[in-house]
């Protein structure tokens, strides 16, 4: 039996190199096709917005609402500074508010007195005009009865006597209705100026309402909470930045191509792109736009290729890509998380 089986025995070996063989030989045929209808890049990253939350006014945090790495909603509170100097500011605001409307008040009722004061002036001038006039036609009267003795020198001086104090009477009480008139002018100067006072503290009202608002420092945007080192009566500054706040509710990918591969994408071309830490998740993409420059022009010191020892270096082009199956995906999307992208260009 032995020398029957020996020839079994050395054909094992072929038929499995054959086997091999013709696998290597189906996977180089579709590697070759797959970068002949593909442009890839291990070089690029899931991007998201994230959101620095800041302080806007000086103050000590009374309580925080948050914890590292939580889910946040549009318009939560996650901070409150301690309110209550502002909501001192905010009392004497509306304080002054309330004297400047009774400054107002009070002016108004001034005009209201001045205005009956110029009419009981206009009234009593009218009435001594009447008075002058009647003593001047009594006055030449009784100048014509003088020379013809028909009357006495004393009835003659007192009736000059009568024209010369209605004179002086006229003559008081226009000025007392210029002096009204004058006052209604003042008064009404002085109204214009108190209103001007109210507007600029409804605005102080309104401005000490809104620095009271910014006690509670809320989220812009529904999203998860970066790592927060805050602590409760810890003092903050305008500006200051607290903590992060990512939006993961958008996400995109951002894939660094060689220049040498830029002829073959095309806004709108599909993608498929492998996530580095869940290989087995199928993530569905789409050209949205390529930059306009080099990933090397937007860093903070461009290089100077202006010198003698210059080494040509293949250049990196940033290509947006937008996720088509988000839905299904978001639970896996990290920002910053490394991808692999696959651009079907045939």
């Amino acid at each position: 039996m032995e020398p029957n089986q020996a020839p079994k025995a050395k054909g094992k070996p072929f038929i499995i190199i054959s086997v091999v063989a013709a696998l290597l030989a189906v996977y180089g045929v579709f590697k070759g096709y797959h970068a002949f209808t593909h442009e890839s890049t291990d070089n690029a990253q899931i991007e998201s917005n994230a959101i620095p939350i800041v302080s806007r006014l000086a103050g000590y945090i009374d309580s925080i609402a948050i914890k590292d790495f939580q889910n946040v909603k549009p318009s939560e509170v996650l901070v409150q500074i301690d309110p209550r100097e502002y909501e001192l500011a905010l009392s004497l605001a509306e304080a002054d508010l309330l004297s400047a409307e009774a400054d107002l008040s009070n002016a108004n009722a001034q005009l209201l007195s001045t205005e009956v004061n110029k009419r009981v002036s206009q009234s009593n001038l009218d009435i001594q005009e009447v008075r002058l006039n009647k003593a001047k036609t009594d006055l030449l009267r009784d100048e014509s009865l003088f020379k013809d003795n028909s009357i006495t020198r004393k009835q003659l001086d007192d009736t000059r006597s009568a024209y010369e104090t209605a004179q002086k009477q006229v003559r008081s009480n226009q000025d007392q209705l210029s002096y009204a008139q004058s006052q209604t002018g003042t008064i009404k100067a002085q109204i214009d100026k108190v209103k001007a006072q109210i507007a600029a503290k409804k605005s102080a009202l309104e401005n000490a309402k809104l620095r009271l608002s910014y006690t509670k420092i809320t989220s812009p945007i529904a999203g998860k909470v970066g790592r927060t080192n805050l602590q409760p009566g810890q003092y903050v500054q305008p500006g200051q930045t607290l903590f992060t706040l990512v939006n993961n509710e958008q996400f995109w990918v951002t894939a660094n191509f060689k220049e040498t591969q830029l002829e073959k994408l095309k806004e709108g071309m599909e993608a498929d792109i492998i996530i580095d830490g869940y290989p087995n998740v199928s993530v569905k993409a789409k050209i949205e736009g390529l930059s306009d420059a080099t990933g090397a022009r937007f860093a903070l010191l461009p290089p100077d290729n202006a010198t003698g020892n210059f080494v040509k270096v293949t250049q990196r082009v940033p290509v947006k890509l937008s996720i088509q199956n988000l839905a299904e995906v978001k639970p896996f999307l990290k920002t910053g998380m490394s991808v692999t992208v696959s651009v079907k260009t045939n």
